[in-house]
C-alpha cells in the first residue's frame, strides 16, 4: 500500500511538473526537418511551438524564412533555374536565325550563315495557333517563354523574368509551409531562437523583444549555411544564396568547387548563355560518387562548353574595372563577372548558446547526436544539416519523422533513421542520379566478386531533335550502371547519367523505383525478369544482361569508358 501511494505521489508530481511547461515541444528552425517534426508531433497531441528567422531569399545569421534552405534558397529555386537553363539546349537546334546567327543569351550557338527556319518564319513568334517553333510543339514554346526565353526572330533570354518567376514560387511555398504549421495547431514565432536551459528557449522578436518559453523537449533544426574559403578577396565572391538572386545574368562566371552545387550552377549558367570556368581540387568533380559516373559528368560538362580546371585552387580575387580578376595556385589569371564559392556548408549552430547549456558539438560545429537524434542533454534533440549526418532534404524529413511522428518521443515507438539506400541526384544538365553503393564502395566492402553491368546509348529524343547532318551533333550519351554481388546476386548499387535520371531512379517500373527495389533487397535476376516499358530509357535497367566486368574483392575498379 505504501509503495502504491509512493508511485501515485511520484506520478502526480511528474504530471504537475509537465503541466508547468509552456510546450511539449519547441522547435528552433522551420525548415524541412523542423516543420515535419513539429507537424507530426502536434498530430500526436503534443503542444508545439516553433520559431524561424524572418523571410528573405538571401540568408544571413539573422535572416531565414519558413521552409528553410531547400524551399527558399536551395533545391526548389535551383531546380527552377535548371528547368530554365535546360530550354537552352532544347531550343538550340530548333531556332535557326535567318539569315545569320542565333543569339543564345550572350553566346552565339549556331554559326552557319545559311541556316533556315524549319517552320514558317512569319509564325515563329507563336501567333499562328498550333504551329511549332522548329521541332518544339507550341506547348513547349509557351513553357520556354514562361522560363524567360524570348522566341521571336532570334533566340534570346530574359533573366529577370525567370528570377521573378522563381521568387514568386518560393513566396508561394513559404506561405504553404506557414499554413501547414497553422493547420496542425503549431504556434509559429518569427524571430531568432536560442537555448538558455535544458528546458527553456528564448526568442528575440523582430522588434528586439525577448520571449522565454519552457518546453519538455527542444528540437534543434537550424540547418546549414554556405562556406567561404579563406582566400584574399573572398568578400568579392558569392555563395549559392546570392547566385539564386543575382540582378543580372553573368556573361562570364567562375565556379570554385567540385560538389553538386558547383556542377549544378555551372550547368545553369552555361545553359543560360554564360561562359563558365569550373575549378576544383580533385582530378574529377563530385568526389564520393562512382568514379565512372564522375567521368561521364565531366565529359558532359566539357561537351556543353564548360571549361574544367581540375586539381586547381583559387588563390586570390582582386576587384578591377573589368570585373573580378581571379588568380589560381598555378599562376593562371582570368577575369569574370561573378565568382561563386561552392566549397561546402557549415552547421548553423553558432548563435544557439549550445555549449553554454552543455550540448556537445564536433570540430565543425555540428550538433552531436545518438542514433535517435538525442543530444548530450536528454531533453534536447537535433535533426537535419545541423547534425552533419547525411545532408539531404529527404533525410531531414526522415529524421524529423522518426523523432516526432516522433515515434521516438510522442508516438511511444522508438525509431531511428535508416541511412541505407538513400537515393540522391545531381541536377547537372543532363542529371546524375544514384542509389546504393558505388563500384568503389562495393569493392571495398565485398566478401567476394563484384559484377558490373553498364549500358551506354544515345537518348532517343536526341536522334531526331539534334542538329542535322550539316551541323555538329552533340555526342552526349546516357550511361546506366548496376553493381551486383556475384555470390548473392543482390544489386548493391545503381547509377544513371542522362535525361530524367532522378525520376527513373526514384520510380521507374513494376510499381517500384530503382531505389525502392534496392531497399527491398532486389536481385539482378529480379531485375532481369521485369518487363520493361518500350521505348524508354528506364527499360535499360532490366535489359542489361552482359557483364561489363568482374572484379575480385582484392581488385581495383576499372572503367571501360
Amino acid at each position: 500500500m505504501a509503495r502504491k501511494m509512493l508511485v501515485d505521489e511520484e506520478m502526480n508530481q511528474t504530471n504537475q511538473e509537465e503541466a508547468h511547461y509552456d510546450f511539449d515541444l519547441f522547435v528552433i528552425g522551420a525548415g524541412s526537418g523542423g516543420v515535419r517534426a513539429a507537424r507530426f508531433s502536434a498530430n500526436y497531441g503534443a503542444k508545439v511551438g516553433i520559431c524561424e528567422l524572418p523571410f528573405h531569399p538571401i540568408s544571413s545569421e539573422v535572416i531565414g524564412g519558413v521552409g528553410g534552405t531547400c524551399v527558399i534558397r536551395g533545391c526548389v529555386p535551383k531546380k527552377i533555374l535548371v528547368y530554365g537553363a535546360a530550354f537552352g539546349s532544347e531550343l538550340e537546334p530548333s531556332i535557326l536565325y535567318y539569315p545569320g546567327l542565333a543569339v543564345w543569351g550572350a553566346v552565339p550557338v549556331l554559326t552557319r550563315s545559311n541556316m533556315r527556319y524549319r517552320s514558317d518564319p512569319a509564325k515563329i513568334g507563336g501567333h499562328g495557333g498550333g504551329t511549332s517553333l522548329g521541332s518544339l510543339p507550341m506547348s513547349e514554346v509557351q513553357d520556354a517563354r514562361n522560363y524567360g526565353w524570348e522566341l521571336n526572330v532570334k533566340l534570346d533570354f530574359n533573366w529577370k523574368k525567370l528570377l521573378h518567376k522563381k521568387t514568386d514560387e518560393i513566396i508561394r511555398l513559404n506561405g504553404i509551409y506557414k499554413r501547414l504549421l497553422s493547420n496542425s495547431g503549431v504556434k509559429l514565432f518569427e524571430g531568432e531562437g536560442k537555448i538558455v536551459g535544458p528546458n527553456e528557449v528564448e526568442v528575440t522578436q523582430l522588434d528586439g523583444t525577448k520571449l522565454s518559453y519552457s518546453a519538455k523537449h527542444i528540437l534543434i533544426a537550424t540547418g546549414s549555411r554556405a562556406h567561404r574559403p579563406p582566400i584574399p578577396g573572398q568578400e568579392l565572391g558569392i555563395t549559392s544564396d546570392e547566385a539564386l538572386s543575382l540582378e543580372d545574368l553573368p556573361k562570364h562566371a567562375v565556379v570554385f568547387g567540385g560538389g553538386y552545387i558547383a556542377v549544378e550552377f555551372a550547368s545553369i549558367w552555361r545553359g543560360l548563355g554564360a561562359n563558365v570556368d569550373l575549378f576544383f581540387r580533385k582530378e574529377l568533380p563530385l568526389r564520393g560518387f562512382d568514379d565512372e559516373m564522375r567521368a561521364v559528368v565531366a565529359r558532359n560538362l566539357e561537351g556543353r562548353g564548360i571549361n574544367l580546371h581540375p586539381q586547381t585552387n583559387l588563390a586570390e580575387l582582386i576587384k578591377t574595372d573589368n570585373g573580378i580578376k581571379v588568380t589560381t595556385d598555378h599562376g593562371e589569371e582570368l577575369t569574370a563577372d561573378v565568382v561563386l564559392f561552392a566549397t561546402g556548408r557549415l552547421p548553423n549552430s553558432k548563435r544557439l548558446n549550445l555549449e553554454a547549456v552543455g550540448v556537445e558539438l564536433d570540430s565543425a560545429g555540428a550538433v552531436k547526436v545518438d542514433e535517435y537524434s538525442r543530444t548530450s542533454i536528454p531533453s534536447i534533440w537535433a535533426v537535419g544539416d545541423v547534425t552533419n549526418r547525411m545532408n539531404l532534404t529527404p533525410v531531414a524529413l526522415m529524421e524529423g519523422t522518426c523523432f516526432a511522428a516522433s515515434k521516438t518521443v510522442f508516438g511511444k515507438e522508438p525509431s531511428k533513421p535508416d541511412y541505407s539506400h538513400v537515393p540522391c541526384a545531381v541536377f547537372s544538365i543532363p542529371p546524375l542520379s544514384v542509389v546504393g553503393l558505388s563500384e568503389e564502395q562495393a569493392i571495398e566492402q565485398a566478401n567476394g566478386d563484384v559484377l558490373v553491368f553498364t549500358s551506354t546509348f544515345s537518348p532517343m529524343k536526341n536522334t531526331v531533335s539534334g542538329y542535322d547532318d550539316d551541323f555538329e551533333i552533340r555526342q552526349e550519351k546516357t550511361v546506366m550502371k548496376l553493381v551486383v554481388d556475384a555470390e548473392t546476386d543482390k544489386v548493391l548499387g545503381a547509377s544513371m547519367c542522362g535525361p530524367d535520371a532522378p525520376e527513373i531512379m526514384q520510380a521507374a517500373f513494376k510499381n517500384e523505383g530503382i531505389a525502392v527495389a534496392l531497399k527491398c533487397g532486389a536481385t539482378k535476376a529480379q531485375f532481369d525478369s521485369t518487363v520493361g516499358i518500350h521505348p524508354s530509357a528506364a527499360e535499360e535497367f532490366v535489359t542489361m544482361r552482359s557483364v561489363s566486368r568482374r572484379i575480385t574483392c582484392s581488385g581495383e575498379p576499372k572503367t571501360n569508358l
